[in-house]
Formats: C-alpha cells, structure tokens, sequence
C-alpha cells in the first residue's frame, strides 16, 4: 500500500482515510469493530475521529466516536499500526469549547481517556476560534507535543487567511505548525477549497485530508429523487445537491464509472486522490460491503480525458 507524507510531518497515510463520524450513529460498536478490521487487514492506517462526533445523535452527548475506536484499539492491540486523529474546538457541553490553553489541556485528557492511548497522532484544531490567539494556541499545542500526549497537529474548517497567519506565527516564534488541513471539499463542493485555500497549502506543503469526499453519499449515484433520501440518516444533507448541477456530477461519474469497470463513488474519490494537493481523502462506510467498495479508489488510475470529463461536469 502506497503510503503518503502528510505535511511535513512525521505521519505516512494510505491514500484514502476512514472518517469516525459513523461510530456510535450510523455504526453501533459491532459493525465499527467490522469496518476497522476490514480497513486495517486491508493495508490502511488513518482513522479520523472528532472529541464532538456524534453529540447529534438523539441521546448521545459527545465521545461516541472516541470511545468505540478506544474499545477496538484495547480488544485488538494494534495501536502501533494505525493513526488515530481527533479534533477538539467545537462545543461539547456550555463552556466547553474552542481553543483556549486552559479548554485544551482538559480537551486532550478526555480524548486520551475515551481512545485508551497515551498519544494522539494528530491532534487537530475542528474550527477557528476568533476569540483565543493564535499564539496561544500553538503554544499549547507545543506542551502536549512536549509531554508527549500529541505528535502532530492539524487544522480543519480554516481560511485562507487565518491558516496563512498560523503558519506564519510558527515560523516567527518557533511554535508548533499545523501540517494538515481538513476542509469540506468533493466534487460538488468545489469553491470553498481551491483557489486561495488550495494554493496556500500547496505552496506550504501543507497536507491536505478532506471531509465529506463522497457529498454524504450524494457522489454514490444512489440519491436520484426525494424519496431516496427518506429514512436515511444523512439524508436532510444531501437535499443541497439534488438539483441540475448536482446530478450532472453524478452522471459524469457514471459515464467513467463505466468505462473503468469501477463505481461513481470510486470515481469521485480516484479523482481526489490523483488531485497533488489531496494527501487522502476521508470517507466513511456503514457497512462491510461500502467500505470494500471504497476501498478500491487507490487503484483506479484516471486518464486525463477521464478527468477532464469530470471537471467539466463538475466546474
């Protein structure tokens, strides 16, 4: 399995990474225990978790996610295979969140509590916080790389503007760098990443890990009409997409689908994958048959016609 740098950072990936968002929502613990089997005997090594995921969830409260990766870390001992990333920021409880030195220390002792590890491989930033400095901040970051409780440190849902201070603020003072970015990107939510954003880490050598690759599942093909989306739990979110621009993405992926012997959902991340600033993308499965689906992106090599035909469709 082809493994990337990420950032300049000490962290090799495979070029694909499961997203955590499904455990203990869509994923009770039996099927996530199934699904991080399957990925890791499969050659992958990057799970993506958050401190928040999945506080929608009717009766859930926070930790979900966390806590089912901790278990399965516990029960197979193989915390030396894999790369678990988590994210803190966004609000957990009244007055529990953001990125404040003081909010921070107690954030990363309950992430390490509910994952059952002593390090957190990549810590990341889940939002901007205006109201706390940069600097203080980074500095924070710099005492749990210190003590040893976080290796790395990433941002996600950043700027432009504020990732390009943050990297500067390292530099000058000698403070811990953000080597990753998470942002929202896929094929039908182009315009909040490339451009500045883009630019920006590539000229940075910044990597680059996005959320919501497959639009919630919109870029499978399987959302056609509004009944489709009925008793999904996802599907309130890809209503946005549904539309003419929308299903003209789909239908691209369709028409490569098929000259390639592979599935529009594998399409839509083999084009992410050969993007040069994509490190890997971050999809989820709920279930063992999604996840082998997915699992097949890294060997599908486009041509360039296959992905002009898509930008096209997609621009």
């Amino acid at each position: 399995m082809e493994k990337r740098r990420l950032g300049q950072s000490c962290l090799y990936i495979a070029p694909l990474a499961f997203g955590g968002n499904v455990f203990g929502w869509t994923a009770d613990e039996k099927t996530s225990f199934a699904l991080l089997d399957e990925f890791v005997a499969a050659g992958f090594n990057f799970i993506d978790s958050a401190d928040v995921y999945s506080r929608w969830a009717p009766g859930n409260q926070g930790g979900e996610s966390e806590t089912t990766i901790g278990k399965w870390l516990k029960a197979r001992g193989n915390r030396d295979k894999v790369i678990i990333a988590t994210k803190l920021g966004i609000e957990m409880a009244p007055g529990k969140k953001g990125l404040s030195r003081a909010y921070m220390m107690q954030a990363v002792e309950a992430s390490l509590r509910r994952l059952q590890t002593d390090t957190i491989d990549l810590y990341q930033s889940h939002r901007d916080d205006p109201d706390t400095p940069i600097e203080e901040t980074l500095s924070a970051y710099g005492d749990l790389i210190k003590q040893g409780k976080v290796r790395e440190i990433g941002a996600s849902n950043h700027g432009a503007a504020r990732l390009a201070e943050a990297l500067r603020i390292s530099t000058a003072q000698g403070l811990p760098r953000y080597q990753s970015l998470q942002p929202l990107y896929s094929l039908v939510e182009r315009k909040e990443f490339e451009g500045a954003l883009e630019e920006l880490c590539v000229r940075e050598k910044v990597g680059v890990i996005p959320y919501y690759s497959l639009a919630s599942g919109f870029l499978t093909g399987k959302y056609r009409a509004a009944a489709d989306t009925e008793g999904r739990a996802r599907g309130s979110r890809v209503a946005k997409y549904m539309n003419e621009a929308g299903f003209r993405v789909v239908d691209a992926l369709v028409e490569v689908a098929k000259l390639t012997n592979a599935s529009p959902a594998q399409i839509a991340l083999a084009w992410m994958i050969a993007r040069p600033s994509i490190t890997a993308p971050i999809a989820s499965a709920t279930n063992v048959a999604q996840l082998r689906e997915i699992m097949g992106a890294p060997e599908i090599r486009l041509d360039s016609d296959a992905i002009a035909l898509i930008d096209r469709a997609s621009s």
